[in-house]
């Protein structure tokens, strides 16, 4: 899969401190606006940066398409711009969540400079039982997989999630062993998909994609 030159801005000084692709702005480290916020806010557990697979489910629901008022949910959200993608193109409810606060200053950040509204909860994995995901229609996540005990919190996530209305999970990763091994159980028991994806911009990125269960699109 190849994502698309649209919506990706021209390199400038500009460039050196944002992203623009997928018709959003992602904010880099060097940006005086993130910058004022380290200060203040220093996310743990790797909430420091955008994450490279953040992109590849942009381009996943580019492609595959995702239908308006849908209420989506970010998992282990960091910086959100997955979030604020649903946001702004798909016109989606997205809550963010992630377990720590620290990193929900940056998320409300882009959620500002993008234009849209995302609400925030702050929740461990292992912690979100049916109640908090009853009413929504996807779970999305990028670069959450990252330890084998992420893979087993993950799988018994899904388990509840599927259980309790949700229609579809869909996650991107590079392709590191404890996400693999995940996939893998749900495609032995043709519950899932792995998908090979790439993208061009905002710059050259290849992983893969997970999706449990079907959306309406």
């Amino acid at each position: 899969m190849g994502g698309s030159k649209e919506d990706t801005a021209p390199a400038n000084s500009t460039a050196r401190q944002e992203i623009r692709a997928y018709g959003i702005r992602g904010l880099l480290s060097s940006h005086p606006r993130v910058r004022q916020l380290k200060r203040r806010h220093h996310p743990s557990l790797h909430g420091n940066k955008l994450w490279d697979s953040s992109w590849l489910l942009m381009d996943f629901f580019k492609k595959k398409g995702m239908r308006k008022g849908s209420h989506v949910m970010e998992l282990g959200c960091g910086w959100g711009v997955a979030a604020v993608y649903c946001a702004k193109k798909h016109g989606a409810l997205v809550t963010g969540v992630d377990t720590d606060s620290d990193v929900f200053p940056y998320l409300e950040l882009h959620a500002q400079v993008n234009g849209v509204k995302i609400k925030t909860m702050k929740k461990d994995m292992n912690r979100l039982t049916k109640a908090h995901l009853r009413g929504y229609d996807i779970l999305i996540g990028a670069d959450i997989c990252f330890w084998d005990k992420m893979g087993h919190s993950l799988k018994k996530l899904i388990h509840r999630a599927l259980k309790g209305g949700v229609q579809a999970v869909v996650i991107a990763d590079p392709g590191r062993p404890p996400f693999l091994d995940l996939a893998e159980h749900y495609v032995q028991r043709e519950l899932g998909d792995l998908l090979a994806w790439e993208v061009q911009q905002p710059k050259p990125i290849a992983g893969r994609i997970l999706q449990v269960g079907a959306f309406k699109s």
